[in-house]
């Protein structure tokens, strides 16, 4: 279809508020002031402007659409919404992809696609939202009403008259469905969605028939009630009387008990509670990769990350020979266990998860909430930092990389010597999938540093969407993505996005000519990819029209001037710096992890014939 995009509002990003991050007691009213186009109490009232109204009301004020024939009303009615802008993208994924870094950084975010042939491609990001517990509130708009029940064949579908494909196909990566086609209950089943959303920490899928956004109706033309999301409680008896009980003794009878907090902690909201439970305990504190960044890295008993055998240095020894583990909101899977290598035992460990606590190979207590629990235990452990003091004993400060020889070929430990010294309170990391995964792991993040990357799905190409979304959220922060070329060739198109909506992130594209972390698991011709002059297509890209600035680096002088450039020179700019490596210039973490993950998936059978 004739694209559109030019005459969508301006992208320039709202300021943040604090509903998108949700409260603390996990109450969410309406705080938005802002006149609706069309007010609720009028009797031009409609369903486009009651979405567009709730959406202002939790906190979204950026929503990330692709037009098509069947969601075009709607997005009439999104645009005429004051509160909000509407941000075109280059297709479905990325805006799903930019849906779910605009969910990390606000609390909360919606896009906006087609019927079916949209639907279904952002289904790869809507089931990464879901992995990583992110209420994203995914819109599509959906076949004409009168369609429904009529066994007739639509277009953007697979040919069959059941309209229920797509929605199939969301039931497993959303914890709520709504197909609206019919006004009378069209105001109860968007509400209860998005409440949904809000309570669960997953994606939703709302499905609106095309021809019911701009009819009125006088469901819309009343004030609705505000969303208020009743507080989850934990059960009192059993956070009082026998599960804190049983966990405190647990723990101060353990001579160098240490904490390690998990990715769950961002779902639970408990990030505080357990950075309060460390100040109070004195225990040596650690952090799961995908949960880098929930937990201070400047708090005094800060050790690293913890990650097997590819952990910081010293954090996994003080971790795995510790007498007892609190493992808080953590995921255990294949990748951040380096093919189940942890060397943990089940009965040392005391595992919190959002709603449940499992002590050892003891009792599991339910209905007992994270945050409540924590902020509980904090009261009844004594204080020890024996595991930190032996942590103090046995670290030894990291070298630094070899200096470079002029004009030497850059080394990737030498750029990431630089981007550790960009960061500040104004910065935000977002690292793609593959090795940037272990050399960002390593950065010190400074107070006030934000980091994301997505290891529970990980998706090559989601950065880049992920980097439109974030920084379109937090407009004060500039954020700062180390993508890798295979990656960034899956989802390049919507650096234009970025351009067009006058961000000012530095992306720095690692050119090592393949899929790095592929070629470390397991080595081939299919992981060799076609080359390109990557400046030059952001160049095109930019075709003269936003604030764009890009340049290639081949050695630490020519990376130097880059980096000042973009900092200062270029700093309210989108800039894109190519940086150009050697094809097996691996941190040695990759090297590990690729050789241990390669011996689990090359396990044999454990049962039936071969041959």
């Amino acid at each position: 279809m004739e694209p559109t995009i030019a005459s969508l509002h301006s992208c320039k990003p709202a300021p943040c508020n604090d509903v998108g991050g949700l409260p603390s007691d996990g109450v969410v009213s309406a705080i938005q002031s802002q006149s609706s186009a069309i007010p609720f109490n009028s009797a031009e009232a409609t369903l486009g402007s009651h979405l567009a109204r709730r959406l202002v009301q939790i906190g979204v004020s950026d929503v990330f659409s692709v037009p098509g024939d069947f969601n075009l009303t709607l997005l009439d009615h999104l645009i005429a919404e004051p509160g909000l802008n509407l941000i075109g993208c280059c297709n479905e994924l990325n805006a799903g992809y930019a849906a779910d870094g605009y969910a990390r950084a606000r609390g909360v975010s919606a896009c906006v696609v087609t019927f079916t042939v949209g639907g279904l491609s952002v289904l790869n990001a809507i089931a990464g939202a879901y992995s990583e517990n992110l209420p994203v509130i995914c819109i599509v708009g959906g076949p004409n009403s009168n369609d429904y029940g009529t066994n007739r064949i639509l277009h953007h579908t697979i040919g069959l008259p059941d309209f229920s494909q797509e929605l199939q196909c969301f039931q497993p990566v959303t914890c709520y469905q709504a197909v609206v086609n019919d006004l009378e209950d069209a105001h109860e089943l968007i509400d209860k969605a998005i409440s949904t959303a809000l309570k669960e920490s997953k994606p939703v899928y709302i499905s609106i028939s095309c021809n019911l956004p701009a009819i009125p109706h006088r469901l819309f033309s009343c004030e609705p009630v505000p969303f208020s999301l009743s507080p989850r409680l934990s059960n009192q008896m059993g956070l009082e009387d026998r599960s804190r009980s049983q966990q405190s003794s647990f723990l101060n009878k353990a001579v160098k008990p240490v904490m390690v907090g998990g990715p769950k902690l961002r779902a639970a909201r408990a990030c505080d509670a357990f950075v309060q439970l460390a100040d109070a305990c004195g225990y040596a504190v650690a952090v799961m990769p995908s949960a880098k960044g929930l937990v201070p890295e400047h708090h005094p008993h800060f050790i690293g990350t913890y990650w097997g055998a590819v952990s910081t240095a010293f954090c996994s020894e003080i971790v795995e020979s510790a007498d007892a583990y609190l493992f808080v909101g953590p995921i255990f899977n294949d990748y951040s266990s380096v093919g189940y290598s942890l060397l943990l035992k089940k009965e040392k460990a005391i595992i919190v998860q959002p709603d449940r606590v499992i002590i050892g190979n003891g009792p599991t207590f339910g209905c007992v909430l994270m945050k409540d629990f924590l902020t509980a235990l904090a009261k009844r452990l004594k204080p020890n930092a024996t595991a930190y003091e032996n942590y103090r004993r046995i670290y030894v400060p990291e070298g630094h990389p070899l200096k470079s020889e002029p004009k030497e070929a850059l080394r990737v430990n030498v750029l990431f010597q630089h981007i550790q010294k960009m960061l500040s309170a104004e910065t935000a990391i977002v690292a793609e999938t593959g090795d940037s995964w272990f050399n960002c792991q390593k950065l010190k993040l400074p107070q006030g540093c934000r980091y994301e990357f997505q290891m529970q799905y990980g998706s090559i190409g989601w950065s880049v969407g992920a980097t439109l979304g974030y920084a379109q959220a937090v407009p004060d922060k500039r954020v700062i993505a180390c993508i890798g070329d295979g990656s960034f060739q899956v989802t390049a198109q919507d650096v234009s996005t970025m351009i067009r909506c006058g961000q000012k992130s530095i992306i720095f594209l690692i050119n090592n000519g393949g899929y790095t972390i592929e070629v470390e698991i397991h080595d081939g011709p299919y992981n060799v990819i076609k080359n390109w002059n990557y400046t030059a297509l952001v160049d095109a890209i930019h075709n003269g029209e936003g604030n764009c600035w890009t340049t290639k680096v081949r050695c630490e002088e020519e990376l130097i001037e880059a980096i000042e450039t973009a900092t200062e020179a270029k700093r309210d700019c989108l800039c894109f710096i190519e940086v150009i490596v050697h094809k097996d210039d691996t941190s040695k973490e990759l090297l590990e992890w690729g050789s241990r993950y390669l011996q689990l998936n090359s396990r044999p059978p454990t049962h039936g014939r071969l041959g």
